[in-house]
């Protein structure tokens, strides 16, 4: 029995002062999403395969590490991978739904990849989606809602921003096919990482030409162009095009006042090939972790595909990694985000009876009530809230009781004083401090 008693690997159990912060970085992203007029949906974690393994999904790359499996009608199911595909089915199922969809979901996906620091293979994500517009607004908007988020969690961040219509415009330019130009465009990704000869053998490993391989090694080699650069170098359409909407989400980012550190980075393309437009990928600014703890871009045509209407449904989302984020607060400061379970813990001294009604009058006015249930000696029971982070205790003793008073210990700062139960005034003043 022994041996049973184990995760999978790639997964983990939360206990409840992790998952304490868990909770609060959701609601605090939840707070933010709200704010900008998002309105929540939730997706079943199983969907058909065909769904998820379509072409117009996430591509051969993701397909690697989906999690396959039947149910008992033989049905060829999978666990989704991602937030995206499931909206893009929910739109299609629903194609006379009010535009703009902005929508928000926070929920499980399974990927069966490599495991590393804030990586798992059964994670949270936290998605948010703009559905219905083409506009660069939107874009803008998700990126300063990225900004709002993680400042709200005291992280500093900063985004680096592509444009896929830019680089495969590039691509085109150097005589590179549609058909070779996605295997090209996940080894530049990695540029910053492997360099430029990495890049190279990369582009070997994926069967791409010598010949073509010595026209990107010759490009790269000239240095990082800038966004300026790439335009006036190449007068492709869709190098211009991209460029274009590029500078127009700068200019709306200005304009606003966002003063968020946002990065051109011409080699950024994200892993799913789904996205037709902008991309980008947020960074922790001191490096604390090396993957991104957000990602996002446009895609314009998935949704119609699955349609398959004649109808564009322009759509850009963003997506926060929860259990990265997570990662990056503890590793900060553990202490920090230490979070209490409970604001008030009520230590009844023959009082067994009395403590149930007095811990319902206090949870009414707002706050989080335990009772101590083990029946421990006073001392241990103080012991037991300090370890616990409570920070008030009441000791209900039954010669207090029939005098109308309870004991109030401040366990911050150690200390006690005598609260009439009849007084609602001080009573309220006591616990007004401590209201969650």
């Amino acid at each position: 029995m022994e041996g049973l008693l184990r995760n999978v690997k790639g997964t983990k159990d939360f206990m409840p002062e992790e998952q304490g912060l868990r909770n609060h970085i959701r609601r605090t992203l939840e707070a933010v999403f709200a704010s900008y007029g998002c309105k929540p949906l939730e997706t079943p974690m199983l969907q058909y395969f065909d769904l998820l393994g379509s072409k117009y999904g996430g591509g051969a790359e993701i397909l690697k590490e989906v999690y396959r499996l039947s149910d008992q009608g033989e049905r060829d199911l999978a666990l989704r991978y991602d937030l995206t595909v499931p909206l893009a089915k929910v739109v299609g199922m629903n194609p006379e739904m009010r535009m703009p969809f902005k929508r928000y979901e926070i929920g499980k996906v399974f990927r069966d990849g490599p495991v590393k620091a804030g990586r798992f293979r059964e994670f949270v994500q936290c998605d948010v989606d703009i559905v219905g517009t083409s506009s660069m607004l939107a874009e803008a908007e998700l990126i300063r809602m990225a900004f709002d988020a993680f400042s709200r969690l005291g992280l500093d961040v900063y985004i680096q921003v592509n444009n896929r219509k830019l680089l495969s415009g590039v691509l085109q330019v150097m005589g590179i096919g549609e058909e070779q130009a996605a295997d090209i465009m996940l080894s530049l990704d990695k540029l910053e990482k492997i360099g430029v000869e990495g890049v190279c053998d990369d582009l070997r490993d994926r069967l791409v030409g010598d010949e073509v391989i010595e026209r990107i090694a010759d490009f790269l080699r000239k240095g990082v162009p800038t966004l300026a650069g790439l335009a006036k170098e190449f007068d492709n359409p869709l190098v211009q095009e991209g460029a274009a909407e590029l500078q127009e989400l700068f200019r709306l980012l200005q304009a606003a006042g966002e003063t968020g550190d946002v990065r051109f980075h011409p080699f950024l393309a994200r892993g799913l090939s789904i996205y037709t437009g902008t991309v980008y990928e947020i960074f922790l600014q001191d490096g604390r972790i090396t993957s991104s703890i957000g990602s996002g871009g446009r895609y314009d045509k998935i949704i119609g595909q699955f349609l398959g209407d004649g109808r564009e449904y322009p759509a850009v989302g963003i997506s926060f990694g929860l259990d990265v984020i997570l990662t990056a607060l503890t590793m900060e400061d553990e202490e920090k985000w230490a979070v209490h379970s409970s604001d008030v813990l009520i230590i009844p001294l023959g009082t067994e009876a009395e403590v149930l009604r007095l811990a319902q009058r206090i949870r009414r006015s707002g706050l989080r009530v335990e009772v101590e249930l083990m029946g421990r000696r006073l001392k241990k029971a103080l012991d037991y809230a300090n370890k616990e982070r409570i920070p008030l205790v009441l000791i209900v003793g039954e010669n207090e009781m029939a005098a109308g008073k309870v004991v109030v210990r401040d366990m911050v700062r150690g200390e006690e004083r005598l609260l009439s139960l009849s007084d609602e005034r001080e009573w309220d003043q006591v616990f007004k401090s401590y209201q969650s």
